[in-house]
């Protein structure tokens, strides 16, 4: 059997970044970088190498052009090579977020900014950049203006060489999220919310979703950060544990929400896609508050079916079509 478009480009990615992890003696996930940054230059970078290395990675790369590839394949592949490296990773927080769940999100996005050619988005929390590109390859008769930040030196390096190799454009910042961004509010914000504590008891108090005794919880504050950087009447598409207003904090998130946005959407996940019931998650979509703006005369509510059940997916993407052709305004 002759291998998949996908399969080639993994195979180069993998044995190139075995190599050179070997050389360098770096992990699989910084050497995976480097190779990256090697298939968009055209040119070995890496300084120092032994001639039988250089002679290895020049066979590996000498066939291979990677811009003979779609976008969507060369995300694939580079998330396959990145799902290996992030095994031996130690930041627990950081899983990539399901491809079916990027697919559904870029979906909705395409539904809410329908009429909309071109416009700005910002991934608050972009990780590896995976959800992100996600999103872009699907939208491509848009012009997005698309920006990322992240904390981890090693994430970002992943996420910026990976948009290269989709000759995606996209301003990535190497930052903590929550502290000031020199970033200009955007149309739409799409986030895998970071679950946990915010360790920076200080920068919390900037918030108004600060816990009043101990540590805050980030999950909240990002929301608070990403309205805050979200142009009035700009959409916010969330991916939100199912507990999110279960917490003692709950009440204040419910109540800060009330003031600065219209809930539009909560779209439960399929359990199955979950490794269990505490993990499992939801699309929470909401739209700052603006002068000219009301709520949605219903929220769509849904428990989204099995992926892998056709026909219930089907009618539940009619079931939110019609809700959107109701409730987003012509004019958004």
């Amino acid at each position: 059997m002759s291998e998949s478009p996908v399969e080639k480009i993994f195979e180069v990615l993998n044995e190139s970044s075995q190599i050179l992890q070997h050389s360098l003696s770096c992990t699989y996930l910084e050497a995976l970088a480097e190779t990256g940054e090697n298939l968009f230059e055209g040119k070995i970078l890496q300084e120092g190498l032994k001639d039988n290395t250089i002679k290895k990675l020049e066979d590996l790369y000498h066939h291979f052009n990677i811009g003979e590839f779609s976008k969507e394949q060369v995300r694939k592949a580079y998330q396959l090579a990145m799902l290996k490296g992030m095994k031996d990773y130690v930041q627990a927080n950081h899983q990539m977020t399901p491809d079916t769940i990027g697919l559904f999100m870029s979906y909705l996005i395409s539904k809410f900014m329908d009429r909309v050619q071109a416009y700005s988005m910002l991934d608050p929390a972009v990780g590896t950049g995976n959800l992100l590109t996600t999103i872009l390859n699907q939208q491509e008769n848009k012009n997005i203006t698309a920006y990322g930040v992240e904390i981890d030196e090693i994430l970002i390096k992943l996420a910026y060489v990976g948009a290269n190799l989709q000759q995606q454009q996209i301003e990535f910042f190497n930052q903590d999220s929550l502290a000031h961004l020199f970033i200009d509010p955007v149309d739409v914000v799409v986030c895998d919310l970071p679950v946990g504590y915010y360790p920076n008891d200080i920068g919390a108090k900037e918030y108004i979703l600060k816990a009043d005794q101990g540590h805050s919880y980030a999950h909240h504050l990002f929301i608070e950060q990403s309205l805050k950087h979200t142009k009035p009447g700009g959409y916010l598409f969330f991916l939100i544990p199912n507990q999110l207003f279960e917490s003692k904090e709950a009440p204040k998130l419910h109540q800060f929400l009330k003031e600065h946005a219209y809930i539009q959407a909560i779209l439960q996940l399929p359990l199955s896609i979950f490794k269990n019931e505490q993990s499992a998650k939801s699309i929470f979509v909401l739209q700052k508050t603006a002068e000219n703006i009301s709520a949605p005369n219903q929220v769509l509510l849904a428990n989204l079916p099995s992926l892998s059940n056709q026909q219930a997916v089907q009618d539940m993407i009619k079931k939110i079509d019609a809700w959107c052709a109701e409730n987003i305004p012509t004019n958004s």
